[in-house]
């Protein structure tokens, strides 16, 4: 039977159909090694992807037997073996953990730190554990390294979360701006449905902001190839040239938005000779760039990785928002600013509350009627939920430095090779006095700093709800088995907090029960998904918010927010920010003269747990290079030969080593290695041991996208390395191989 579900890679939310390995009259289907493995296909139902997928999407029941953690492991130290345990004695564990750390540390030293990948059921029941029964809002994801920028820049521009836009718009507009994303590798999906716009109609733009020149910015009409840390300058100096041409909307900025006086003030210090200067770019390029905006009546602006996981990524996310409501470009077929996100839910994640500073239904712990109506929903006392952000990703490995954080709870992510500064969070690891690692996939990195190691189900293995960057939801129901004694991540959520004495909290029966009472609390909010169900989904297939009850017509993809110009806040206008630009955290220098960018690849996924057991994609990106323009590696002594190149990176953190790929597709004075390896992919191949935590001051995202380095050629890259944490997390993952 055809199951239809969705992909569980990056944000855009592909709609798949999976097939048995046998069918009536079929050969069985096998995977690389010979094993049965479900088909997959695009569903051409699905709005969001019209039956498209990619090769993540295409080959993703490939992973679903491979290295699979299917029992519950437990060692009492770090330098001990694990030994397999019941799931009786590994939830007692974990319940008595958490009673101990409470009495020793309070219920703040007890944290939980999750993933976009999550479904939201699996985010909702932790954030009732943690929020509402345990009292502390440390919980927060991966979704700090990723989004978290754009979501402070949406509520702070409109009043609340919620990208505006939809995919329809990508086949409506006049003129898309790409900033801070390579599409085509990244959201391909998303980039395939834009591409054929642009090639069928010639009066349609494509601006692309990216100091390399990526496959994205090759089917641009504008490549701007601006220098790391230049985007605020970049944008304000649009902005200029908007308001000198008189190409802004006044009326419409009179009526629907505020404080554009204090960003006028702002702007006129964004002459085109400065920026271009500064930019590293010719003033005609700056001025064609703003003419396209100026000549079209639909701009659409598209961003990720690059503006968010900056030190003033609000500030950038905020000022891009600017350019819209200074040309009224939103609320509108074709046209607003629209983030891509990162991970399959990193939506749902928002909708639920998975960050240390929200609540369910796009609420904030700050405000106490939201504090209020959330304890009620869950039949808490008045004050149980804490008033306070809790601690966002960096400030959890901060805390386990310093023997704040007395119990750490990792799932579905791996912080061990995602996190910045990655030798000094391997170290934070290590001072961890209890740390539960719940995860399909095993060996991984942060398994060798776990005591306890959960195995969780996966995609396809349990039934639930993932939301993608166009607010649509999609029902992702079980078509298989889990192995072994894998359980969903909420049921396991569950029964800690049953163990913990909250069995009220925590009568769940099904998915389908969570969900129900999730959407409870998205009623009467931006986000009301109160007419949606496991069933209605089943029946009626994917359907994008808001969807309240009262909406019961079949709901179809196409929605956009903000459409009668009236935003969720006080006096319900917009908000103009004036943002100055500060630059890079760590710009380079005479001893670090390089900037590094890190990325993704077309083929792999964060940390390879799926991808890099996948036969196809390690043979398209079998390891990690640095990409370089040729004056640069001139200047090394790196001349374009048929021998291959290595050279050792060195920040004020680390160091790494990588085979060279000599480029004009990259910037002179920028270097770009991909994020995806980290220590049981390939020895020293670490970008993250490059990388800093300077955050952004509102988002508390850290600029994973930009740091200075030295480069030194090398002649032997197996030369021994000299004394780091590498060789104890490698003596440490050999305890971890499959009992």
């Amino acid at each position: 039977m055809t199951q239809k579900t969705l992909c569980p890679y990056c944000g855009v939310g592909c709609g798949l159909e999976v097939l048995p390995p046998a069918q009536p009259g079929k050969a069985v289907h096998r995977d690389s090694d010979g094993n049965p493995t479900w088909q997959v296909r695009g569903d051409r139902a699905h709005r969001s992807s019209k039956g498209m997928v990619c090769v993540k999407g295409a080959t993703i029941t490939e992973s679903t037997e491979k290295n699979r953690l299917q029992y519950p492991l437990l060692r009492d130290s770090l330098s001990d073996s694990f030994r397999r345990v019941s799931w009786e004695e590994a939830l007692d564990r974990i319940a008595t953990e958490i009673k101990t750390v409470r009495l020793t540390h309070g219920s703040d030293g007890i944290c939980m730190y999750g993933s976009g990948q999550l479904q939201t059921e699996d985010y909702y029941t932790a954030q009732k554990l943690l929020k509402g029964c345990l009292g502390t809002n440390n919980f927060d994801a991966n979704s700090r390294l990723c989004m978290s920028s754009a979501v402070a820049g949406y509520m702070q521009s409109f009043g609340s979360d919620g990208p505006p836009c939809c995919y329809d718009d990508l086949e409506q507009t006049d003129c898309a701006f790409l900033i801070g994303t390579n599409t085509a590798d990244c959201h391909p999906i998303v980039f395939n449905r834009l591409r054929k716009h642009h090639k069928r109609n010639r009066h349609v733009k494509m601006i692309v902001v990216d100091p390399r020149k990526t496959k994205t910015a090759e089917a641009a009409d504008l490549h701007l190839a601006i220098k790391p840390g230049t985007d605020i300058d970049l944008l304000n100096g649009i902005a200029y040239l908007l308001m000198s041409w008189e190409k802004i909307e006044t009326i419409f900025m009179d009526e629907c938005t505020k404080d554009f006086s204090h960003y006028a003030e702002v702007i006129r210090h964004y002459p085109p000779a400065l920026v271009a200067r500064k930019c590293g770019i010719t003033i005609d390029q700056l001025e064609t760039a703003a003419r396209y905006w100026a000549n079209s009546e639909r701009v659409l602006s598209l961003w990720s990785m690059g503006m968010n996981q900056s030190s003033e990524g609000t500030a950038k996310v905020r000022t891009l928002i600017n350019l819209h409501l200074m040309t009224a470009n939103i609320g509108k077929p074709g046209a607003g600013p629209f983030s891509l996100t990162g991970q399959p839910n990193a939506m749902g994640g928002r909708e639920a509350g998975g960050l240390a500073h929200i609540l369910p239904g796009y609420r904030m712990v700050k405000n106490p009627q939201h504090r209020a109506t959330v304890e009620q929903a869950w039949h808490l006392p008045e004050g149980r939920i804490n008033p306070n952000p809790g601690r966002d990703a960096w400030e959890m490995i901060r805390g386990l430095e310093t023997g704040e954080v007395g119990l750490f709870w990792v799932a579905a992510t791996n912080p061990a090779v995602s996190m910045p500064d990655i030798e000094r969070t391997k170290k934070a690891l290590l001072k961890s006095r209890f740390t539960v690692y719940q995860d399909a996939y095993y060996p991984t990195e942060t398994a060798a700093y776990a005591h306890l190691v959960l195995p969780a189900a996966q995609w396809g293995e349990k039934t639930g709800i993932m939301t993608n960057s166009e607010r649509v939801v999609t029902l992702c129901p079980a078509f298989r088995n889990p192995p072994g004694q894998a359980k969903a991540d909420w049921e396991i959520f569950a029964e800690v907090g049953r163990r913990l004495g909250f069995t009220e909290q925590f009568s769940f029966t099904s998915s389908a029960d969570v969900y129900q009472e999730f959407v409870e609390l998205t009623r009467n909010r931006l986000c009301d998904m109160t007419g949606l169900s496991h069933e209605r989904l089943q029946q009626e297939g994917a359907i994008q918010w808001p969807c309240p009850e009262s909406e019961t017509a079949t709901v179809a993809s196409g929605k956009r927010l903000y459409t009668d110009l009236r935003f969720p806040t006080n006096d319900g206008r917009a908000k103009f920010a004036a943002f100055h630009s500060n630059g890079l955290a760590e710009p380079e220098d005479e001893n670090y003269p390089f900037v590094l960018t890190t990325g993704r690849l077309y083929g792999h996924w964060h940390t390879q747990t799926r991808t890099g057991h996948i036969p196809k994609i390690t043979k398209m990106h079998p390891y990690p290079e640095l990409e370089i323009h040729p004056r640069d590696a001139k200047n090394l002594g790196l001349e374009e030969t048929k021998e291959e190149k290595w050279v050792e990176a060195r920040s004020r953190r680390g160091k790494a080593r990588f085979r060279v790929k000599i480029t004009k597709a990259i910037a002179p004075g920028t270097i770009f290695i991909p994020m995806h390896w980290g220590a049981l992919w390939a020895d020293n191949a670490e970008a993250n041991a490059l990388t800093h935590p300077e955050s952004c001051p509102i988002s508390k995202q850290p600029e994973l996208k930009a740091c200075a380095v030295q480069l030194i050629p090398i002649s032997d890259p197996i030369e021994k390395m000299e004394e780091t944490e590498q060789p104890k997390l490698q003596e440490s993952l050999k305890k971890l191989l499959p009992i």
